[in-house]
């Protein structure tokens, strides 16, 4: 993706964070910098994470099982089709990935 071109997953993004805020007026607020998604097939569960993820190739290939399972245009949140658990260990990942790469950043 170079010379100008437009991602059309951070287009996407850029529309459910917005249509996301304005759905989640009166409801539990999510922290600026961060994104509420469902999880799960049968029974979902609420996750808020943080932006940064969905730039991560192991959060790629959930939101590809996403767009595989239910098409590019979900409305709403967005529900990837895993089990919490498989979830829950993507995002333990990623977040000791983002902390290694916060500490090597910033030498601590």
């Amino acid at each position: 993706m170079g010379g100008g071109e437009k991602n059309p997953r951070s287009f996407n993004l850029h529309r459910h964070l917005h249509h996301q805020h304005h759905h989640n007026e009166g409801k539990k607020q999510v922290p600026k910098g961060c994104m509420a998604i469902k999880v799960g097939k049968e029974e979902q569960h609420r996750f808020v994470v943080p932006v940064v993820y969905f730039n991560h190739p192991l959060f790629m290939q959930l939101l590809k099982v996403t767009e595989e399972e239910y098409g590019f245009d979900q409305k709403g949140t967005i529900t990837i089709p895993c089990h919490v658990e498989e979830f829950r260990n993507v995002q333990g990942l990623i977040d000791s990935e983002i902390s290694h790469h916060h500490v090597r950043c910033f030498g601590l």
